[in-house]
């Protein structure tokens, strides 16, 4: 389920919407653009009463990885912004994924292919540590529940009981325009404390 188009800060120049994702470099990467679509995409393809983004999603579960207590605050930092953009390969992906012409194989290696390129273009190693992963995982589910309980009156997708802790946050609805927002925001503040200055979004292109 999609939204309509929303429009934000990249109102001033074109974005570079994501494309084939047979094609996809760090290079061709417009955070802006990704942003939009993770922002007026459904998280559960539109199975839920109040609208809930991908692209939402992603702050909570980045915001709740920094919360955790017991990491450095560069690890806070590297899980967050991996955290953020976990997601973001369905962005090129969501057209494609469930049609005949790939096949779950292919469509996994693309989705691996363009999470590579994601990372890079984010400032992050290629590979996360299976520990992290592992931790980043944990915390999502927690989120998802919180979800459930917070925007499917308590109940998963199925209709049961929630099968997860929840979060103790409470997870409300964000317009797309907003959300859109909020993802860009939190990954320049990523971006920022890992370079200490300030880090463009989109594309080098863009930047040039």
């Amino acid at each position: 389920m999609t939204s309509g188009p929303s429009n934000g800060a990249g109102e001033d120049r074109p974005l570079a919407w994501p494309g084939d994702p047979e094609l996809v470099s760090a290079a061709d990467i417009d955070f802006e653009a990704v942003a939009h679509v993770l922002a007026n995409t459904c998280r559960r393809g539109g199975r839920m009463r109040q609208y809930h983004s991908l692209a939402a999603h992603a702050v909570v579960v980045s915001e709740e990885i920094e919360a955790l207590h017991g990491l450095s605050s560069e690890d806070q930092r590297t899980l967050g912004l991996h955290a953020l953009i976990a997601g973001a390969a369905s962005a090129w992906l969501r057209e494609v994924s469930g049609g005949a012409a790939r096949g779950p194989d292919r469509a996994g290696k693309l989705a691996a292919g363009i999470e590579r390129a994601l990372r890079e273009a984010a400032g992050l190693d290629p590979v996360l540590g299976e520990e992290h992963a592992e931790l980043l995982r944990f915390v999502d589910r927690m989120v998802a529940s919180a979800e459930c309980r917070d925007l499917l009156d308590g109940k998963d997708t199925a209709g049961g009981a929630l099968a997860f802790p929840p979060c103790r946050r409470r997870v409300r609805p964000l317009a797309p325009d907003r959300a859109a927002r909020m993802w860009l925001s939190r990954l320049q503040v990523l971006r920022e404390t890992a370079g200490g200055g300030r880090t463009p979004v989109g594309t080098d292109a863009a930047r040039n």
